[in-house]
């Protein structure tokens, strides 16, 4: 089965040099320039995964982003300049699976593209006999991949889906960042520990009641992340 990428950037070059790599990885490629035309192509064919650049004219990368999560719940990558620090963070928050900062090697690219679809083909693997976990009032059914909490549906990214199975998998024991990156994400720990502590953050303000004193993910100070019973 054919696999399609969207690469979405102003910059010509910048496009025809990404799809150059991935396509000596088999995948096939389309391209767009701004954001509107990326979401034309999304909503036109079956992509399983997006490279967005956030400065694009016509519509930005975070504005597409927003549109697309509104939707879709595939990966994205955003492509970034090592100066937009905020914008990173604005499009973790957003729902941005991961970024890249440019310039990047490509071997960095492939690995994350890789990565990345992995994840995405993985996600419906069920890792108990029902497929349901539990912890106070969360529940995960990994089959349908819905999520409610007291009883009401929750709206998840693939990735805070990911990070709140692993730790409800995991329950009572303690990650670094590092760990949940590489085991998450299935790649070695490529990026700072602030690209999983945003994660977090994100899915504490959709599953707890008072994110700023969680009830369920935990933080045991100079060790890492767990999840426990919530009292």
């Amino acid at each position: 089965m054919t696999t399609n990428i969207l690469v979405c950037d102003d910059e010509e070059d910048i496009v025809n040099a990404i799809s150059i790599y991935l396509k000596a990885e088999g995948y096939n490629i389309f391209t767009a320039h701004d954001g509107k035309k990326a979401l034309s192509v999304i909503r036109s064919e079956e992509i399983s995964l997006v490279l967005l650049d956030i400065m694009m004219p016509n519509m930005d990368g975070i504005t597409a982003l927003t549109k697309i999560r509104e939707e879709y719940n595939l990966p994205v990558i955003m492509l970034t300049a090592k100066s937009e620090d905020t914008d990173k963070v604005m499009g973790l928050n957003l729902g941005a699976d991961d970024y890249i900062t440019k310039p990047f090697s490509p071997l960095e690219l492939v690995a994350r593209v890789k990565s990345h679809l992995r994840r995405y083909t993985k996600l419906g693997a069920v890792a108990n006999e029902t497929g349901i976990y539990t912890l106070g009032g969360i529940e995960l059914n990994n089959n349908s991949k819905e999520v409610t909490v007291d009883g009401e549906p929750v709206k998840l990214t693939k990735t805070e889906y990911d990070i709140l199975k692993f730790l409800m998998e995991n329950k009572g024991k303690v990650f670094t960042p590092k760990e949940i990156y590489s085991k998450v994400w299935d790649d070695v720990f490529l990026e700072n520990e602030g690209t999983v502590a945003v994660h977090i953050r994100h899915l504490r303000e959709k599953i707890e009641i008072d994110p700023s004193s969680p009830r369920y993910i935990k933080v045991i100070w100079g060790q890492g992340y767990k999840m426990d019973e919530g009292k």
